[in-house]
């Protein structure tokens, strides 16, 4: 794809990683660097937003694993626990190709995971739980095992 003069970086950065490195490869080729600068700026964008999502979406996932494992010891299976290391896995990947993804961002996306973790958790166990917060160390540390 070709850039013209009114390129939408932001948007076909957003609609395709692989498109848009290909347009700015080809402006670098054809000398336009400002433009191609214009399209990796826009490409770098749209690739943290997916990741810093992707972390969001993982770490919801394992505070929603955890709140099940403590709210339901009796109903404990080692998908959960699989699941668990599985987001942690992701996460600890996110955090080693974007080093920006550290415990403060995470700390800062934290009550707001945790309160979608709930709800989601209190779904698929059809029940209230009466966690009311969980610490980094269950989240991150605690080993999960047994059965």
């Amino acid at each position: 794809m070709l850039a013209n003069p009114k390129t939408d970086w932001t948007m076909m950065a957003i609609n395709s990683h692989f498109q848009t490195a290909e347009a700015a490869q080809t402006l670098l080729l054809q000398g336009q660097t400002e433009e191609a600068k214009a399209a990796l700026n826009a490409l770098v964008e749209a690739m943290s937003r997916s990741e810093r999502q992707a972390l969001k979406s993982q770490l919801t996932r394992l505070m929603m694993h955890i709140i099940k494992w403590k709210t339901q010891p009796n109903k404990r299976s080692r998908s959960w626990i699989v699941s668990i290391l599985d987001a942690r896995d992701a996460i600890e990947e996110s955090q080693e190709e974007m080093p920006s993804l550290n415990r403060e961002f995470i700390e800062a996306l934290w009550e707001q995971s945790f309160i979608k973790a709930k709800r989601k958790a209190e779904a698929e166990m059809n029940c209230k739980s009466s966690i009311s917060s969980l610490a980094w160390e269950e989240v991150f540390e605690d080993e999960y095992v047994g059965m």
